[in-house]
């Protein structure tokens, strides 16, 4: 963060003499601990090496609304980018829809992604679904303490941090149990944000684990 709270990206050019990754993308994330400790499990994790440099960049100060500065912060980063001729193939946002209260200026944050090209994976209720879809299949409606409540019972770590490694073997079942809820809400017209449960994390897992033209 710059001064006043205003976020002023790093450059995104690569090093000189750096070679050139297959895929680099661009992460912002809401969480304080969980999703970032998640992400940087994802970016150490040996098939993602071989297939995508993950830039991992963390707001965890939630000035105003979450998800609208963090869709901002990406479409800042990736207009410098482009600015640099920064070689950043995707810019992605990670954050939660909330239940019993969804965020602030979710649709707001949604509709300007879009907008600007800016890839969401966003979780309904929140991200513990995601971890809970690690070691089983959910299908019924969830509010923020029971998908914790869930979390906790299957691996036991506090809220507010986990093992990420511990997670890495399963993630794509967790994918495939994912897609399965999506095609579940389609077949029974279930629109956005009553679309719970559901976790995007599916899409971000798909490009992090495929290669991109080079």
């Amino acid at each position: 963060m710059g001064r006043g709270g205003q976020y002023r990206p790093a450059s995104l050019k690569r090093k000189v003499g750096v070679r050139r990754p297959r895929k680099t993308i661009a992460v912002f994330c809401e969480g304080e601990r969980t999703e970032p400790e998640y992400l940087e499990a994802l970016k150490r994790d040996p098939a993602v090496r071989e297939t995508a440099a993950v830039d991992l960049r963390i707001e965890t100060h939630g000035y105003g609304s979450v998800p609208l500065t963090l869709v901002r912060m990406a479409i800042s980063a990736k207009e410098k980018a482009a600015r640099e001729e920064g070689e950043i193939d995707e810019f992605w946002c990670v954050f939660d829809v909330e239940w019993p209260r969804n965020h602030p200026g979710l649709r707001e944050a949604m509709d300007l992604a879009n907008r600007n090209g800016i890839n969401l994976a966003v979780s309904n209720p929140c991200f513990e679904l995601w971890l809970v879809l690690h070691f089983r299949n959910h299908t019924a409606w969830l509010d923020n303490e029971v998908a914790r409540r869930l979390r906790r019972s299957h691996d036991g770590q506090l809220d507010k941090g986990l093992k990420g490694a511990d997670y890495m073997a399963s993630r794509q079942l967790a994918a495939r149990r994912a897609v399965a809820l999506d095609r579940r809400h389609a077949n029974d017209g279930t629109a956005f944000p009553h679309n719970n449960p559901s976790s995007g994390m599916h899409r971000l897992i798909l490009t992090v684990t495929t290669p991109g033209s080079s």
